[in-house]
C-alpha cells in the first residue's frame, strides 16, 4: 500500500512512565535544580519551573509556546555527547490546557542541522489535561530490521512511526529541542524527566500466535482453547447483528428513489451528488473493505531469533511456512516466511479452514455493514452472489517505462511503446473473464498508486516530462514529446526562443538531457500538456480493453496516490469513476473541492488508522492514540466522505493487521486491521462501522 518513507523514525507514545534500572536509562534533564532549568533556552518561548504535572521528584519545566513560526526550549550540548550506546530520547509531557496538542523533538547532530539535514525529527500529539511518556527513537533504522516500526525499549509503551530522510550521527550530539509548528494561538506544555533509553531488544519478540510476546494488554490470546471460546461469542454477536435493514440483496438502498435497473452498476448524479446505481436500480454507496484473504506472511530468515516458537516439519503447522523471492524493501531480499494468521485460522477452523474463513468473512462484513469487498481481496470471492466486489489488476509485461521522480513502487509506463498496449490485452483478458457478465462485480481497479509525480515545484508536477526527456533517443515517451514540440513550434528555433535553450536541430533533443528545475512559462505550459496527453493514453488504452470485452462493468481508476492536476483531468475524461487512496484524518471538504470540476463520480480505494494500545509496533500512516480514538475518528472520516457529493464509496485498507514483523514484501507491520492475527475482531472498529453505515444512505441523501 501506500504513501511511506523507506526510512522511518520512530516515536513510542507512553501511556505510563515506567523506568528501568539506573544502568540502562541515563537521566539529562529532571528539573529539581535550577542548573538544569538553566539549560533550557526558550526561542519564542518563555519557561518557569513548576511543581506541576511532575512524574518523578518533585518539579519539572512548563514551556509557554508564542504564537511564532517554531516556538522552541532548546538544549544545547557542548561539547557534543555521544548517545550511540542508547535506544531513543524520552521525556514525559503534561498538557495543561482544553485542546489536543501536537508537538515535535528535533535531535541536531550538527550545529549545521536546519529541519532536514544533520537531524531527525519526530511529531507526537497530547490530549487535553492528559500526561504521557513519549520515546524519540534513534539508534535503529526499522527497516534494517524488515519492519516499519519496533517494540519499544519499555514494554509498557506504545509505538509511533513517522518518516525520516536522515540517519544521525548519535556519537555526536549537540542539541536537541521541543517545539510547536505554527501555532495558532499560546500553548502551554509541563516537560519533565527527559532521558535516554536503552536501545531495542529483538529477541524473543513474536509468541507462538504471531503476538507481541513481551507485552499485555486487553485481548491477548494466551492460549489454543480461547480459539473456540470467542468463536461462540462472535457467533452470538453476528446473530444479533444480520444485515442493515433497509438494504436490497446487493446492498443498496431498497427504501431510497428507485431508478433506472441496467441489471449491472452504474453512476448516476442524483439531486445534486453523485451515486453509484446497483443492479436493481438502488442508490449504492460503496463501503468496503480491502484484502480480503489471508495472505500475512512474514520472514523468517535472518531473523529467527525474534521468534519464540516456529513449527518443526511434520507439523501440521508447517504447511505455512512460504518463500519470498521478490522483497521488495528489507534487509533480506529472498527467504523462508511463515503466516502466523493462517496458522491460527487453522487452529480456530481446522483443515477446511479456507473454505469456512471464506463463507464467514462475507458474513462478517455483511454483519458489520458493509456492502463491498474492495481491492486486493482473494479470487474466490468473485461471483460469490452475497456481496458485490471490485476486480483488482494491474498492468504487466516487458514494455518500457519512465521515471517521474517519485518511483516508490517502480517507474510509470510508458504508454507510446506500442508492447504497452500488448501487454494491457494481455494483462486484462485473463481477468476480464473472471468477472465477465456478473452483476455482483461493481467494476475494475487498473494499477495503484502510479508514479505521476507530485509536489509544488515544476521537477515533481511534470516529473514525467523531466523523465522522458531525461531517457535516449530509443524512448517511445521521449519520443512522442518531441513530436508534440515539433508539432507546436515546426522548427527549432521557434522552440529555442521559447524555451531559452540553444539545440541546433531536433536531433539534438534525442541524447539524455535534464532541463533545470524551475521552467518558464512556454515550458511550463508545454511540459503539463505532453504530461496530459502521456495520461490521456495511458488511461484510454485501458479503457477501451476493458470495454472491447465487458462494456458492462466500470472503469474505476488507478487509485491516485501521487497525482498531478494533468493525470487527474486525463482520468476524469477516460475513466467511469476516478480512485484515490487517501490517508488523512478525514475527507477535506475545500481540499478536495477540485474533484467537482470532473463532473464523474470519484471513490476512495484506501485510508486507515492505527494505534499501538494492543501489542502492534507501528500504527500506519494516521496514528490514533487508541482503539476508541481510532473508532471515533473511522466514524468522523466515514461523515465527511458520506456528506461530500463528489465521492460515491471508500474502502478501508485492510481487513486484518499485518504481521507483527513486517509484512515480507515491505515491512509495513501496522495495526490497521478489523481483525487481528488470532482472527479476533476489533469490537470498537466494529461497533463504529455497525452506527456509522447503518444511516449512510439516509444521511447522504439530506
Amino acid at each position: 500500500m501506500r504513501l511511506i518513507l523507506m526510512i522511518s523514525l520512530v516515536i513510542i507514545l507512553c501511556f505510563t512512565a515506567l523506568y528501568a534500572s539506573a544502568d540502562t536509562w541515563k537521566m539529562l534533564h529532571s528539573f529539581e535544580t535550577q542548573k538544569d532549568i538553566d539549560s533550557a533556552v526558550g526561542h519564542f518561548a518563555t519557561i518557569q519551573s513548576t511543581d506541576k504535572g511532575v512524574t518523578n521528584g518533585q518539579k519539572a519545566l512548563q514551556v509557554n509556546f508564542e504564537t511564532k513560526q517554531w516556538p522552541n526550549v532548546f538544549f544545547a550540548m557542548n561539547p557534543a555527547q555521544d548517545w550511540s550506546g542508547y535506544g531513543g530520547l524520552a521525556l514525559d509531557i503534561t498538557n495543561p490546557g482544553k485542546e489536543p496538542v501536537t508537538f515535535n523533538i528535533r535531535i541536531d547532530d550538527d550545529a549545521k542541522a536546519n529541519g532536514v539535514t544533520h537531524c531527525v525529527q519526530a511529531t507526537g500529539k497530547i490530549g487535553a489535561e492528559e500526561t504521557k511518556s513519549f520515546i524519540c527513537t534513534f539508534s535503529e533504522n526499522p527497516m534494517g530490521y524488515g519492519m516499519r516500526g519496533l517494540p519499544s525499549a519499555d514494554p509498557s509503551c506504545i509505538e509511533m512511526s513517522v518518516g525520516s530522510g536522515y540517519v544521525l550521527n548519535t556519537k555526536h550530539i549537540v542539541a536537541y529541542q521541543v517545539f510547536l509548528d505554527h501555532p495558532t494561538k499560546p500553548v502551554s506544555l509541563i516537560i519533565d524527566n527527559i532521558r535516554l533509553s536503552p536501545p531495542v531488544n529483538l529477541d524473543g519478540i513474536v509468541d507462538r500466535f504471531g503476538q507481541y510476546a513481551k507485552g499485555e494488554w486487553h485481548g491477548k490470546l494466551l492460549n489454543e482453547s480461547e480459539f473456540k471460546t470467542r468463536l461462540q461469542e462472535e457467533n452470538r454477536d453476528i446473530a444479533e447483528h444480520p444485515a442493515m435493514p433497509g438494504r436490497d440483496i446487493y446492498g443498496g438502498w431498497e427504501k431510497g428513489p428507485q431508478l433506472k435497473a441496467t441489471g449491472f452498476f452504474h453512476t448516476t448524479k442524483y439531486n445534486g451528488k453523485w451515486w453509484l446505481v446497483d443492479p436493481s436500480g438502488h442508490l449504492f454507496f460503496s463501503m468496503g473493505i480491502d484484502c480480503v484473504n489471508y495472505s500475512n506472511d512474514t520472514m523468517i530468515t535472518g531473523r529467527e531469533n525474534m521468534f519464540t516458537w516456529l513449527p518443526k516439519e511434520g507439523d501440521p503447522l508447517a504447511q505455512f511456512y512460504g518463500y519470498n523471492s521478490s522483497v521488495l524493501y528489507g534487509p533480506v531480499k529472498q527467504g523462508k516466511t511463515y503466516n502466523f494468521f493462517e496458522a491460527n485460522l487453522y487452529r480456530k477452523y481446522g483443515p477446511d479452514f479456507q473454505n469456512i474463513w471464506k463463507k464467514r468473512e462475507i458474513t462478517r462484513l455483511i454483519s458489520w455493514g458493509f456492502n463491498t469487498i474492495g481491492n486486493w481481496s482473494d479470487q474466490s470471492y468473485y461471483r460469490n452472489e452475497r456481496i458485490p466486489y471490485v476486480a483488482t489488476g494491474g498492468i504487466g509485461g516487458d514494455h518500457r517505462r519512465i521515471s517521474s521522480g517519485s518511483d516508490y513502487w517502480g517507474k510509470m509506463h510508458d504508454p507510446f511503446d506500442p508492447q504497452f498496449a500488448i501487454d494491457v490485452r494481455n494483462s486484462l483478458d485473463p481477468l476480464i473473464q473472471k468477472v465477465k457478465n456478473d452483476p455482483w462485480c461493481i467494476g475494475y481497479f487498473i494499477d495503484n498508486e502510479l508514479s505521476w509525480g507530485g509536489g509544488v515545484d515544476d521537477a515533481g508536477r511534470y516529473g514525467l516530462a523531466y523523465g522522458a526527456l531525461k531517457e535516449d533517443g530509443s524512448s517511445p515517451a521521449k519520443q512522442a514529446f518531441i513530436n508534440e514540440l515539433k508539432t507546436k513550434y515546426g522548427d527549432i528555433a521557434a522552440l529555442n526562443k521559447a524555451w531559452g535553450t540553444s539545440f541546433v536541430n531536433w536531433d539534438a533533443m534525442e541524447p539524455s538531457w535534464q532541463p533545470a528545475d524551475h521552467l518558464n512559462q512556454a515550458m511550463t505550459k508545454d511540459f503539463g500538456a505532453f504530461v496530459y496527453s502521456l495520461a490521456l493514453k495511458y488511461f484510454t488504452i485501458i479503457h477501451d480493453e476493458l470495454h472491447r470485452l465487458d462494456p458492462n462493468h466500470l472503469y474505476l481508476g488507478c487509485r491516485f496516490a501521487w497525482k498531478t492536476p494533468e493525470a487527474m483531468e486525463a482520468a476524469a475524461k477516460v475513466c467511469d469513476v476516478v480512485s484515490f487512496n487517501i490517508y488523512a484524518p478525514r475527507l477535506n471538504s475545500k481540499a478536495w473541492a477540485f474533484t467537482a470540476a470532473f463532473n464523474k463520480p470519484c471513490i476512495i480505494g484506501e485510508f486507515h488508522f492505527g494505534s499501538l494500545d494492543r501489542g502492534m509496533f507501528s500504527p500506519g500512516l494516521v496514528y490514533t492514540p487508541n482503539q476508541k480514538a481510532r473508532a471515533a475518528i473511522y466514524i468522523d472520516y466515514l461523515h465527511s466522505v458520506i456528506d461530500n457529493p463528489s465521492f460515491v464509496g471508500c474502502h478501508w485498507f485492510q481487513l486484518v493487521d499485518e504481521p507483527l514483523t513486517g509484512r515480507s514484501f515491505d515491512g509495513e507491520n501496522y495495526n490497521i486491521g478489523f481483525l487481528n492475527v488470532t482472527d479476533t475482531p476489533y469490537a470498537e472498529m466494529v461497533s463504529a462501522a455497525r452506527e456509522v453505515l447503518s444511516d449512510a444512505y439516509q444521511r447522504r441523501l439530506k
